[in-house]
């Protein structure tokens, strides 16, 4: 197929405006839409994103994105399925330099889905797709050659094909095809970070609300905290709170307790509380695709002479690595 040449897409000063309001406090907005407030637009999200990542393109050697990370595929597109997705490498999105209209494969009832839900994408450009999910769907089946062909014959119609595409994540079967495609592939995850890294007014209020809903669990894992409950009974309850306050993914909840602190095995057990115990937990889950990892430690009682000595010391390190 002959290489063309498409025509660019200017991309607008609004729409990578962060509209940052730095006189006022960080909003936390609630989760509902209401007529007495703007709150999180996310119409605007989704243009801020996507021209981010246009020009994060612009200004790189590649001459398209292929992302195959979840959470990369969500900021081109502004689409998310169930969250067994994420380790599958089952779903992809190509952007091309110059282009400002993202082309997604999903499932083919997903496609359907963002048809009609998602107008924000043109309905051509929501397509029916899988790979090998995982090595689930063997390469001999022939899926990958004929989807890696498609995509190079659409780099090839935007007039890119010439240039590197910038890849995330992808199964090695799959980049093999796409270099017998006739493409030469390059990294792309750091071009896609660097879009990411400058978030909007909409981005940070959703990540002070994904904050806000921790805050409340913290309170929760005080109220709890008591000898006879185990880590587990304190990971579920949390898992509960997280979810009816509308969670995306609570990707884990780390809680440690007692003599499991150090060295620090990034789980949880069914280990009971006793008097006395220190407990650590950390909570890592997502609000409309914006996470949490934050810590907090507990003392179950009243603290000990020795916990008073390690606050201490740790107070004086931090200290003296802010005045460094």
């Amino acid at each position: 197929m002959r290489e063309t040449k498409v025509e660019p897409q200017a991309i607008r000063a609004e729409d990578i405006d962060p509209r940052y309001r730095w006189h006022r406090a960080l909003p936390a907005f609630g989760t509902m839409g209401v007529d007495f407030e703007e709150r999180v637009d996310y119409r605007r999200l989704h243009n801020y994103r996507l021209s981010r990542a246009r020009m994060a393109l612009e200004k790189s050697d590649l001459g398209a994105l292929l992302v195959m990370d979840v959470n990369n595929i969500r900021y081109l597109t502004s689409t998310k399925i169930g969250e067994w997705e994420r380790d599958k490498i089952c779903r992809w999105a190509l952007i091309t330099r110059g282009s400002a209209d993202p082309i997604l494969w999903d499932f083919g009832s997903a496609a359907v889905h963002h048809r009609l839900y998602a107008p924000w994408l043109k309905p051509e450009n929501c397509k029916a797709g899988l790979l090998g999910l995982r090595g689930t769907v063997s390469p001999s089946f022939g899926l990958m050659q004929r989807h890696a062909e498609e995509i190079a014959s659409l780099i090839r119609e935007a007039g890119v094909a010439k240039m590197p595409v910038g890849v995330d994540i992808i199964e090695p079967p799959m980049l093999f095809e796409l270099e017998r495609a006739g493409l030469k592939i390059a990294d792309g995850q750091q071009t896609m970070l660097e879009a990411r890294e400058i978030k909007s007014i909409d981005e940070i209020a959703l990540l002070n609300r994904a904050a806000a809903m921790v805050d409340g669990a913290y309170h929760l894992v005080h109220e709890e905290l008591k000898p006879g409950v185990r880590e587990n009974d304190i990971v579920a309850k949390v898992n509960e709170f997280l979810y009816r306050h509308g969670s995306d993914d609570v990707e884990a909840v780390n809680a440690i307790s007692g003599e499991r602190c150090n060295p620090h095995p990034h789980n949880f057990t069914d280990r009971m509380l006793r008097p006395g115990d220190q407990a650590f937990f950390d909570i890592l889950q997502s609000f409309m695709g914006y996470r949490t990892c934050y810590y907090r430690t507990f003392n179950v009682g009243r603290a000990t002479p020795a916990q008073h000595d390690a606050y201490q010391k740790a107070r004086d390190w931090l200290d003296q690595a802010i005045a460094l």
